[in-house]
């Protein structure tokens, strides 16, 4: 099979694999080449992948988004994913991440609020 993980601006992964255990809305779940077609949406969570020339497993911190198996092609597609080759690694990249993420939604927020405060002002004043 082939694992596309797809972002919204760029494609993250695309690579070959033997083996694929995601987590759904129903519950955790494996694909394997010869499983039927497929489509599930994903929670936040561990994606997992083995590659087909006996590689360790991969794993893919990923975010909400949908997981489509479509022959022999398997496409993720996300707002937010971080590969790691440990789990341990990947924690502490994926809390980074949302740590940066977190303050850039704080400044949004703020910068929102004033706009808002400004075009209320702008109502009152006239």
């Amino acid at each position: 099979m082939t694992l596309l993980v797809l972002l919204p601006e760029k494609v993250l992964l695309r690579r070959p694999v033997r083996k694929i255990v995601a987590e759904g809305q129903s519950g955790a779940f494996g694909l394997l080449p010869r499983h039927v077609d497929f489509v599930e949406v994903l929670v936040p969570g561990i994606l997992a992948f083995v590659p087909p020339n006996g590689e360790d497993e991969v794993f893919v911190a990923v975010d909400e988004g949908l997981l489509v198996k479509c022959g022999q092609q398997v496409r993720v597609s996300v707002r937010n994913a971080v590969i790691g080759p440990e789990l341990g690694e990947l924690e502490q990249t994926v809390r980074d991440r949302f740590q940066q993420i977190d303050a850039r939604e704080q400044n949004m927020r703020t910068a929102l609020a004033k706009l808002e405060s400004e075009v209320i002002r702008s109502f009152i004043d006239t």
